[in-house]
């Protein structure tokens, strides 16, 4: 029997507590002066030790060597590297706990873990933190089909680690490498992925797109939430992290990624950009914003590239810290779109399975028109426009230009723009429009047409509003966000239908500042 689904959360309700507020203090937070107080191209960093962690760990060395070299799929075309590839027992693990690393070998040979850390470190993109093994590989068998499609490994662990105490939060890679028996020459490579995190109170906490990652993930052969054979959009598969991350599936080929997610692909360059200019930044999981607990200890909430997969719970918690007085910046694009709820794995592990449980939306048409055609699903979300600022849009794959509309507005200070200007490529690959109407102090800072299928026009809008306590809402309107702030080592820009960024744009980098040191000043 499937779950009641939840009624469906009113714009009225929604909103019930958030109008009340008055407004004034907000509303001059953002307002549209053409100048920032003290103003700099650099941030202004908190003080302490704690503030100045993230600096002292870039000022160590980087490594030249921390990429995949020699990668080996499964088949052309394929998405697995059968040679060797793991998972983590986690999706993010506080220092002094421990991980997990299943890893499989085919055929069997001894193999080796490098964990680095990405971050910026003097520009060559990681820092390796140690290295485990080597061990006697073995090949792990593929898990049957389960319920609903679902490919849950139950591998044995390779190796347990502690996280040292002095390792900071970040994205983590592990990359595992086969030794031939004859030389000790290293062979094949693929990826692991996990996130250290922290307690400790910071500027903004970065939130990894982890749900999407596995929402997308088609590993070992075409099982993700989009490949059902009952079409695309239902509620029908359910996808695990008790797997490897095969090559990434979409848009562009780059088989370097593999068992990275879409760390590499659509995160990472914001993460190298922060971290290049000293922001006091913090990384979590999806699945830390359970409760809004992490958040509150920070200034700033970020959601980074495609982060298209929320539990309810996520979104109740992002809500709250609005609510609180913390800045989110959505600079992100296809956000807050399905109702993802979580689950144990079979051997009782919490948050380690999920599905597409339904649209957000409320009662907005997009979200009744996908539970008509795609539906019935068990889970409605409320509408996230009145989180974001705008809303997703249905289709949405396609790209365009990022059109600036109000070059008075505050967050365009120092950048130059005028009406009109447009910076190439941004848009995409997806994106949100149609914001409500009746958010208070709402404005539309840039808005544009961008070619659906690279062929259909559709709107899209990037929005501002101010919080209840001096603190603002900003919404991106597109997963290319960080593509125009750096382009670090491992990464590659993507495209999609005849579109792509363009890379670094100075511009972006400027209003990206103006957002930031308000924030962190607020």
């Amino acid at each position: 029997m499937s779950p009641k689904r939840p009624t469906a959360v009113s714009r009225r309700d929604v909103l019930k507590n958030f109008a009340a507020v008055p407004f004034g203090s907000a509303a001059a937070c953002v307002s549209t002066s053409n100048s920032v107080a003290g103003q700099s191209e650099q941030p202004m960093p908190r003080t302490g030790s704690e503030a100045a962690l993230i600096r002292r760990e870039n000022e160590l060395e980087g490594s030249r060597d921390w990429q995949l070299t020699r990668v080996r799929l499964d088949k052309p075309g394929g998405l697995r590297c059968p040679p060797i590839e793991g998972y983590c027992s986690k999706q993010s693990v506080l220092a002094g706990e421990t991980i997990d690393f299943m890893v499989s070998t085919d055929p069997p040979q001894k193999f080796v873990i490098e964990i680095f850390r990405t971050g910026y470190y003097g520009g060559r993109g990681a820092r390796r933190m140690t290295k485990l093994g080597p061990f006697d590989g073995r090949a792990q068998p593929l898990p049957e089909v389960g319920q609903k499609r679902l490919r849950e490994c139950r591998w044995e662990s390779a190796t347990t680690w502690t996280i040292p105490d002095d390792w900071p939060s970040g994205v983590y890679i592990g990359r595992l490498t086969t030794l031939s028996d004859a030389t000790g020459f290293g062979y094949w490579q693929s990826y692991v992925v996990f996130i250290v995190r922290d307690e400790r109170p910071a500027d903004i906490l970065l939130q990894c797109s982890d749900n999407t990652w596995q929402a997308y993930n088609q590993w070992p052969n075409g099982y993700s939430v989009y490949t059902h054979p009952s079409g695309t959009q239902g509620p029908w598969a359910d996808v695990s992290f008790d797997r490897p991350y095969g090559k990434y599936p979409q848009i562009f080929e780059n088989p370097q990624t593999i068992g990275s997610g879409e760390w590499l692909c659509f995160e990472f360059p914001l993460a190298y950009w922060l971290e290049q200019h000293n922001y006091d930044v913090t990384y979590c999981s999806n699945s830390d914003m359970l409760t809004p607990d992490r958040g509150l200890k920070c200034k700033t909430f970020i959601s980074n590239g495609h982060d298209e997969y929320w539990d309810i719970r996520q979104y109740e918690s992002v809500v709250s810290l609005r609510d609180a007085g913390v800045n989110l910046l959505f600079l992100s694009g296809n956000a807050v779109c399905w109702v993802s709820p979580f689950r144990a794995s079979s051997g009782g592990q919490p948050n380690r399975i999920l599905f597409r449980g339904g649209p957000y939306g409320g009662d907005y048409r997009l979200a009744e028109a996908r539970e008509k055609e795609h539906g019935p699903f068990p889970h409605r979300g409320p509408d996230e426009g009145y989180l974001i600022g705008s809303r997703n849009v249905d289709p949405v794959n396609g790209g365009g230009d990022w059109v600036c509309t109000q070059p008075e507005h505050w967050i365009f200070a120092g950048t130059g723009m005028k009406k009109g200007d447009a910076i190439p490529g941004l848009i995409g690959w997806e994106y949100h429009g149609d914001p409500p109407a009746d958010i208070p102090g709402l404005e539309v800072v840039a808005e544009g047409t961008a070619l659906q299928g690279g062929v259909n026009p559709q709107r899209w809008t990037a929005t501002i509003y101010p919080g209840p306590k001096n603190n603002f809402v900003f919404n991106a309107s597109t997963i290319w966000w960080c593509q125009d702030l750096a382009s670090p080592p491992g990464h590659m820009i993507p495209w999609s239908h005849w579109s792509r960024p363009h890379g670094p744009d100075d511009r972006v980098q400027r209003i990206t500042h103006n957002l930031l040191q308000r924030a962190i000043r607020s």
